[in-house]
């Protein structure tokens, strides 16, 4: 697959995520008692990518919520009007001893097109832009390393959009978002928008998921 050879010669690159900025107490201190390290991504519906993460070796814990937008405490409700600035992103704790950086961009640029505007498949709007939150300079570098890369080597047929943005906060979801995937299969969203991405992840990925 064209995108896998196009960012497989970043991975040997060695993520130190010190140096977090802006991170809450709480995180901080989640990081030092479980040494673990955040990455913040967007790229559409929450519930999709929430459930490809959770998959992931060297993941520990992936949570919904909103990020980027002016909205103290957004709703979903206030979300989905596209006026509150935020996109539905994912936090990732993860141990990059297990699982790096690089990696888990790979990832993020493989299950969602990163070169639509404000939009997902049928999700349309500033609230499913294509996003990384880069908590310090060095995840900041190598998510654009990694874009100039798949541009260059015209992985997609059009330019990458996708926004690399300082994370400022992260708004947790409600309680009903969480899990959403493994919660409600059964749902009709899920049937037919998140179980092709989980199983072209499957198929790609296998050397990734937990056991």
């Amino acid at each position: 697959m064209r995108f896998v050879a196009a960012v497989s010669i970043l991975l040997f690159l060695v993520i130190s995520c010190t140096n977090q900025t802006k991170t809450t107490k709480s995180e901080k201190k989640l990081m030092q008692t479980e040494n673990l390290q955040i990455a913040t991504f967007g790229g559409g519906c929450f519930w999709c990518i929430e459930t490809i993460f959770q998959q992931l070796k060297g993941v520990t814990r992936v949570e919904s919520g909103y990020s980027g937008g002016h909205k103290e405490n957004p709703t979903y409700k206030e979300v989905c009007t596209g006026t509150t600035g935020h996109a539905e992103v994912v936090q990732i704790y993860y141990d990059e001893n297990s699982i790096s950086f690089a990696q888990l961009l790979k990832v993020f640029f493989t299950v969602h097109d990163p070169t639509t505007p404000n939009r997902q498949g049928n999700d349309i709007g500033t609230q499913y832009r294509s996003v990384v939150f880069y908590h310090n300079e060095t995840q900041k570098s190598l998510t654009e390393q990694i874009i100039n890369q798949l541009n260059e080597a015209k992985v997609y047929q059009n330019p990458i959009v996708t926004a690399v943005s300082p994370f400022e906060k992260f708004y947790k979801a409600e309680d009903y978002h969480q899990d959403y995937y493994n919660l409600n299969p059964e749902q009709s969203y899920c049937k037919l928008v998140i179980q092709p991405k989980v199983e072209k992840f499957e198929k790609i990925f296998k050397e990734y998921i937990k056991e």
